[in-house]
């Protein structure tokens, strides 16, 4: 990591899954699940783990090679960004899913709740060790929220939104506990969902996002959003639930701003928050920026927010990109960064 700190440069999440792992296509195709979704792996389940090893070191040389300071394993492990934690949860009948509508307004099977949720073993502390022990950079890890699982879910046990989004976040609480004891050093929340679900955010997400880094001693960042470009094409040009997060105890706030020409004058609802602000776009029909273009959009979040309390990403993950697309956009986004830098 640079000694400077200024203009930091980092990835959401994910990173492309290579085709030899994963049925892209398939993934494609398809709204993220949010059940498990073992039939999109290619690799048979006694070689999986090794086969997703060997691919979370390829992720891990790319964002290496592409110049990106904070890297995370590129959920390489992952079906999509919430499932894999969730299902990991006492309290969900994996068996017998039900039914939720989507952020696109389509029914997805989802885990129901049938018990008191409880989080009875470490998900992801393996996860981080790997990449810990594969890289001298600064390490993120990420974890899906509690509004958005309590959103991700059909609840046969509470009756209670609110309750149900408390004890999803004593469970990732726990978690981050863990994650920071394994070596991350950033531990990440995406809450997708408080953009999608604003009016039942301004209810309970705050408090049970605050419970979720309750007593955590480390570097925390929650990521908001309109959703994968690849899958959500219908989106607003402004967040309906952004200036609310300053509530929230959490030192960073991630946000996408690039495929729809966000008006980052918003930024300075947030003033006391470090920013990880989206400068490239990841619709499907967007080609790789020039590095003048995402200057720009730097320079215009500049306006509203000092350089050292700026972050640079791409606006989401990137798990829907090729991967060659992928790289090229981050190896942009450093170049970038290191221009406007070096202007300032």
């Amino acid at each position: 990591m640079r000694q400077d700190g200024i203009l930091l440069t980092t990835v959401v999440g994910s990173y492309p899954q290579p085709d030899w792992l994963i049925d892209r296509d398939r993934l494609g195709s398809r709204l993220p699940p949010r059940t498990r979704a073992l039939e999109l792996w290619r690799v048979a389940p006694e070689h999986l783990e090794q086969a997703q090893d060997d691919a979370t070191l390829l992720a891990i040389r790319d964002l290496e090679r592409a110049g990106i300071d904070i890297l995370t394993d590129g959920e390489m492990r992952r079906e999509s960004y919430s499932n894999r934690f969730a299902t990991a949860l006492e309290g969900m009948d994996l068996e017998n899913p039900g039914t939720a509508l989507d952020r696109t307004g389509h029914p997805n099977p989802v885990p129901r709740v049938v018990g008191p949720i409880k989080r009875s073993h470490p998900v992801e502390v393996r996860d981080v060790q790997f990449l810990r022990a594969n890289t001298d950079r600064v390490i993120k890890a990420t974890l899906p929220g509690p509004f958005t699982m309590s959103q991700q879910a059909q609840d046969d046990y509470y009756g209670d939104e609110a309750a149900l989004a408390m004890d999803l976040a004593a469970a990732v609480n726990a978690e981050v506990r863990d994650l920071f004891q394994a070596g991350a050093d950033v531990v990440q929340i995406d809450e997708p969902y408080l953009q999608a679900r604003a009016e039942k955010a301004a209810r309970f997400a705050i408090a049970a996002i605050n419970r979720a880094v309750e007593g955590v001693q480390g570097v925390t960042a929650l990521h908001t959003c309109f959703g994968y470009a690849h899958i959500v094409h219908s989106r607003p040009r402004g967040y309906p639930f952004l200036a609310q997060l300053a509530a929230a105890n959490v030192t960073q706030i991630s946000l996408e701003s690039a495929q729809q020409r966000v008006d980052l004058s918003v930024l300075r609802s947030l003033p006391q928050k470090q920013l990880i602000v989206g400068v490239i776009d990841l619709a499907d029909e967007s080609p790789v920026e020039d590095v003048e273009t995402v200057g720009g959009r730097i320079r215009d979040a500049l306006r509203f927010v000092p350089p050292e309390r700026l972050l640079l990403a791409p606006d989401c993950g990137m798990k829907y990109l090729p991967r060659a697309t992928a790289f090229q956009k981050l190896r942009v986004l450093a170049e970038a960064a290191a221009k406007i830098r070096s202007e300032l």
